[in-house]
């Protein structure tokens, strides 16, 4: 690899370091009650496509029989 290869994996991986830096992180609290919500969001939409495709499944066999 030559030399101005390493340099610029350097000089990418200071960027990307003062790039992280510049994040402002959630605290705990946040972050808890964010995950809270996808997964309580993420729950419902899964109930509501499994009653959606049972009403459907149901409609269909009504049709068929």
């Amino acid at each position: 690899m030559s030399e101005k290869a390493k340099t610029q994996k350097k000089s990418w991986f200071k960027g990307l370091q003062a790039e992280f830096r510049k994040v402002i992180w959630p605290d705990k609290i946040t972050l808890a009650r964010k995950t809270a919500a996808v997964v309580a969001t993420s729950v419902f939409v899964g109930v509501l496509i499994a009653v959606i495709d049972a009403i459907l499944k149901y409609g269909i066999d009504l049709l068929v029989k």
